[in-house]
């Protein structure tokens, strides 16, 4: 078998979630012993499509017209559209009936949680929708003492130091006004916010907080995937303030590697990340505060363990199994899937998945 990840857009993604997604779906892939291209051609059995792009639209035409099984990546929602960059409010009417229309292309659609599932099914998607995660490689992101102390002389921090981290382009729906609110309140704490975003692309406000930090905030930019696994490693709090996910690729790594995580208590974490279980949830900002603090003295119960249970259960070879079951009842594996023609039935896709844990149609 061999599956096309489409990624002609790669360039304007790869450094978002939805470029660190390909790069899973290409090692679950892998790691399945299926041969990975990023080029369309006949001799492909599938294509998976992640962005809503103009040229993907194109990609799933040429797909149908070869008789190609369409899996569509639903990484985007009207929701998280919303305050990301400037104008995203006014147009994100307007880009739900798009993605609307670029999903509903595929032969099957798959989000990453049932949250994002929900709300694609409120569109009035025609096409079989699947929660299916994103996944996480737990052997490489992991808990090891070298890059704690990589990490940690890198940035001239001590090990006695409380150290705060957390990830997201600088848009208000990640989280990096509070963030920045969060440090003011905590001067003693060392903040570290990775990630970049264009400023011309954001509102004012954003471009100040980005220009004028508390001096406890640190602002690297965007780096490799070998240093933020070292800068996991390395802190002593991962803090994701997001006010909207579909699922968050980054706390799937911060849980990995073993370090405390402290989330939005919003819709998406419902079902799976369990406050006081697997992580601590807060809302306010004196919520957060608190949790903070107490994260960080020590006053309330470690939960990585059981956050390490949590990416476990959606590390590549699992979700693997769930992504062969997709492609199996759609014909996609058959060698001579293309010469027999053989019909996709979205009953064959309930049927493979349904009451999956993780993959549940």
């Amino acid at each position: 078998m061999k599956v096309c990840i489409y990624g002609s857009s790669c360039s304007l993604v790869g450094r978002s979630g939805v470029g660190r997604a390909m790069e899973h779906q290409a090692s679950i892939l892998q790691k399945a012993g299926v041969e990975v291209t990023e080029h369309l051609d006949r001799t492909v059995s599938a294509v998976h499509i992640n962005t809503v792009f103009p040229d993907s639209v194109i990609a799933c035409i040429w797909a149908k017209l070869h008789r190609k099984f369409i899996v569509y990546y639903a990484h985007s929602t009207m929701e998280d559209f919303r305050n990301s960059f400037k104008g995203s409010n006014l147009f994100a009417y307007l880009f739900c009936k798009w993605i609307r229309f670029c999903y509903n292309l595929g032969d099957v659609i798959i989000t990453p949680t049932e949250y994002s599932k929900r709300l694609l099914s409120q569109y009035g998607m025609r096409k079989p929708i699947y929660a299916l995660s994103n996944g996480i490689d737990t052997d490489y992101y992991c808990s090891l003492s070298a890059g704690r102390k990589n990490f940690r002389k890198k940035y001239h921090l001590s090990e006695e130091e409380k150290v705060v981290v957390s990830v997201g382009h600088y848009i208000e729906r990640k989280g990096i006004l509070q963030f920045m609110e969060l440090a003011k309140a905590l001067p003693d704490v060392t903040f570290f916010w990775f990630g970049y975003t264009n400023l011309s692309l954001v509102p004012g406000e954003i471009k100040e907080a980005v220009r004028h930090p508390p001096e406890n905030v640190h602002l690297p930019g965007y780096i490799s995937r070998e240093e933020l696994r070292e800068a996991y490693r390395g802190c002593d709090l991962f803090c994701f303030m997001s006010f909207e996910e579909t699922e968050g690729i980054a706390v799937l790594e911060a849980l990995s590697c073993g370090i405390p995580v402290l989330l939005r208590d919003i819709p998406v974490y419902e079902g799976w990340l369990e406050d006081g279980v697997h992580v601590y949830k807060a809302v306010s900002g004196e919520q957060f505060r608190e949790r903070v603090s107490a994260i960080l003295n020590g006053e309330i119960p470690d939960l990585t363990r059981r956050g390490r249970e949590v990416a476990r259960e959606r590390n590549f070879e699992e979700i693997g199994k769930r992504l062969s079951m997709v492609y199996k009842k759609g014909g996609a594996v058959y060698e001579n899937f293309d010469r027999r023609g053989r019909s996709f039935h979205p009953q064959d896709h309930q049927q493979a998945v349904e009451g999956r844990g993780v993959c549940s149609g």
